[in-house]
């Protein structure tokens, strides 16, 4: 029987192929790093090329340890949201690097639409803001700014869509141009109750409808891969979103259910129903999931950076050697030595959303080591995640319970600080990697081994961990409010 699932996870920093069992036990895995190219500040890019290169040689990899091709129900894709990729049609070939979800170059043209009022409605109908960080304003810069998109526009032969739609084109040979609801809601030209993209918000921004991808939904029989590719065709049966796809993982099915991923950024969603998501609070209102048409929504409040905090004090600054390090330098002080980080390297997200913004680390002295640093920096996780929790709780969604996902949640020290600062239950899975988990039960479904979601998450999902608060309240205030002085410098 073909009863594995073969997920393709496509972040901001790695590509992989995961293989899961019906049973949601992960029976093998291949990854491999991506470049991260900054041509100039606040510039981020990729080489799609390069992904789908990675991507293919890692699916060759962990395919024949489920027994070839043959044993492959289906393939799921989540990824890297916002980023966007434009290609030829024909050729099938990239026509520059993708542009990065953490770019802010487009912060000009957004300014320029907010100047004009155009806010309101663009965020009415889509339940995102004028900023960067969405994929349309990408999709703009690449039509004035590269000459091969701008031709392949005229001719007929462009086309735009996010790593998911880009994987997609190239595994079915160039057979299906789609993407899914969840990374369609990214775009800021989409409405959240229409069902394709929107001509009204497309002729706002510039960009030219026939280039975009046919919207699908995220579970069910959307694609299939050019037999030549792996010796037979499988079908495509999950996409969505990295942070809908962790909030599926999660099980976060009930209106009011919270999860929040510590890759990257930091992302918190809850899940509203059928109740179309209208933030006064500078959230962001997003499609949770669409099956066989149906949507349920989410409310979300996104941070920039959180991982790459950790990754910049590596790479960049030596302050660690590897990532895992920051949880014993944490447990080695009683506490930061006042040192605070506001890690705004890439500008600031919700609720704040100040594209200008940068990182500041206040509280410096002699006695300042990398210790403080570290725990800082660790600290700087549960700081963002209190100003998410004020902004939902002003929305009219109080966090009863958070549960965490992510390569950071697996820090101890990490996950209970969120505890102590949020001063609420905090869950995290056994298994952290629900990103991928949540793209294997979509397409698990949609590939017929489970009839719905609910009884794929019972099988898959597994036994979780438990965080509770123990922290004084005159300490969490007093982090607080080093926290609020040092947000002012930014």
């Amino acid at each position: 029987m073909s009863d594995y699932i073969l997920v393709l996870d496509e972040g901001t920093t790695s590509t992989r192929a995961m293989l899961f069992a019906s049973d949601g036990v992960l029976a093998a895995s291949a990854q491999e790093e991506l470049t991260q190219h900054y041509p100039q500040a606040g510039w981020v890019e990729h080489d799609a090329g390069e992904i789908w290169e990675k991507t293919l040689r890692c699916a060759n990899e962990v395919i024949p340890k489920a027994g070839g091709a043959a044993m492959i129900a289906g393939i799921g894709i989540t990824n890297q949201r916002e980023t966007v990729v434009a290609w030829d049609k024909v050729t099938g070939e990239p026509l520059t690097r993708a542009i990065v979800w953490q770019d802010r170059r487009t912060e000009p043209f957004c300014a320029e639409l907010r100047a004009a009022g155009h806010e309101a409605q663009v965020q009415a109908k889509t339940g995102l803001l004028l900023d960067p960080y969405f994929s349309g304003t990408k999709m703009r810069w690449m039509m004035d700014n590269v000459p091969e998109v701008r031709s392949a526009a005229e001719q007929g032969t462009l086309a735009f869509g996010t790593v998911e739609s880009w994987l997609v084109f190239k595994l079915s040979g160039g057979a299906s141009h789609i993407t899914d609801a969840s990374n369609a809601s990214r775009t800021l030209l989409m409405g959240l109750t229409g069902e394709g993209f929107d001509a009204e918000l497309c002729d706002l921004l510039g960009v030219p409808l026939p280039a975009l991808p046919k919207v699908t939904d995220m579970s069910g029989d959307l694609a299939c891969t050019d037999a030549a590719l792996f010796g037979r065709d499988i079908p495509i049966t999950g996409l969505a979103g990295d942070q809908q796809s962790a909030t599926i993982g999660q099980a976060c099915f009930a209106p009011g259910e919270t999860k929040a991923t510590y890759g990257t950024g930091a992302f918190v969603l809850t899940n509203q129903g059928s109740v179309v998501p209208n933030s006064k609070n500078r959230l962001l209102g997003t499609v949770l999931m669409q099956i066989n048409g149906v949507r349920t929504y989410a409310i979300e409040g996104s941070v920039f950076v959180a991982g790459s905090l950790v990754q910049w004090l590596r790479d960049s600054l030596g302050v660690v050697g590897t990532a895992s390090e920051t949880e014993g330098l944490a447990r080695s002080i009683p506490d930061s030595g006042g040192v605070t980080i506001v890690p705004a390297l890439s500008g600031l997200g919700a609720p704040h959303w100040n594209a200008e913004a940068r990182a500041v680390i206040a509280g410096l002295s002699f006695a300042s080591g990398k210790a403080e640093i570290a725990r800082a920096a660790l600290e700087a996780m549960a700081h963002q995640t209190h100003d998410l929790a004020q902004a939902f709780a002003a929305d009219g969604t109080t966090w009863q319970t958070l549960r965490i996902d992510g390569g950071m949640s697996a820090n101890d020290w990490m996950a209970q600080d969120l505890a102590n600062m949020l001063g609420v239950t905090v869950e995290r899975p056994d298994f952290v990697e629900t990103t991928a988990l949540g793209t294997a039960m979509l397409a698990a479904v949609g590939a017929g081994i489970y009839p719905d979601l609910q009884r794929a998450a019972a099988a898959m999902r597994g036994d979780v961990s438990t965080f509770e608060p123990s922290m004084e309240d005159a300490v969490r205030q007093e982090r607080l409010s080093r926290w609020r002085r040092a947000h002012q410098a930014v």
